[in-house]
């Protein structure tokens, strides 16, 4: 398979090239970047300047973008023909449940399938994490399995991997999407030349964790398989709203 990666954490992130050396064995890699650790930019666009592309010592090219602009340039002006599979990640940290909104790692994938190709956003499920050998056997299996049994038409999979060694995890589970409680407050301080400064305060702790989310399977030693879908409407509000309006 021809396979585009990428990924929000930057070209030189350990769990990049774990990935590519996992994928490279058996398919067509490419590798699209950003410069820079761009964790958070969930699907922004550069749309006020022109980007730039360039390639490394390790063969990756990278670009002075977001995650969404380094899959939107290879798929649309780099890559002919264009990958079978977009697979971003390996993540540093989880990325379930709310995350999975402000993810650049998940919005990477995401570009791909507004775009029409199938794919993967891989994440391992812990800051500070070792075992990205584990996530990228994962992910290698998950890409077999897709070439075994292909796609019918875009498919955007979230799967979290939990920090431990292969033989440690449990299993597999298809799971939604938990919630997490609200984040703590921006932590307020100062520079250095006296100007108050605000930091975005640490995530919430998991409110919704039960037995089918990610935040479980996670937690009790599952690989989370969650498939995502893009429309933001809220069917159960149009009979309201055309109520409402009349």
């Amino acid at each position: 398979m021809k396979i585009l990666l990428s990924n929000d954490d930057g070209y030189f992130a350990p769990g990049l090239a774990a990935l590519s050396q996992a994928l490279s064995v058996d398919h067509d890699v490419q590798v699209v970047a950003p410069e820079r650790d761009r964790s958070g930019a969930s699907n922004s666009l550069t749309l006020d300047r022109p980007l730039s592309l360039r390639q490394a010592a390790s063969g990756f090219y990278y670009v002075n973008g977001t995650p969404t602009d380094c899959v939107h340039l290879a798929v649309t002006g780099l890559m002919d023909p264009r990958p079978d599979l977009v697979v971003s990640g390996i993540n540093h940290g989880a990325n379930m449940g709310d995350d999975t909104i402000y993810s650049g790692t998940v919005a990477a994938a995401t570009e791909a399938y507004l775009l029409g190709i199938p794919a993967i956003a891989i994440s391992l499920a812990r800051h500070g994490a070792k075992h990205f050998d584990t996530a990228a056997r994962v992910a290698a299996e998950l890409v077999a399995r897709v070439q075994a049994h292909p796609f019918r038409g875009a498919v955007l999979l979230n799967v979290n991997v939990p920090d431990r060694p292969y033989a440690d995890l449990q299993g597999w589970r298809i799971t939604r999407l938990g919630r997490r409680h609200k984040a703590e407050p921006v932590i307020r301080t100062e520079n250095p030349r006296g100007e108050t400064i605000y930091w975005v305060g640490p995530v919430g702790k998991a409110q919704d964790d039960v037995e089918g989310t990610d935040f479980w399977a996670v937690e009790n030693g599952f690989v989370s398989v969650t498939p995502l879908q893009i429309d933001l409407t809220a069917y159960k509000q149009l009979d309201f709203m055309n109520e409402w309006l009349q």
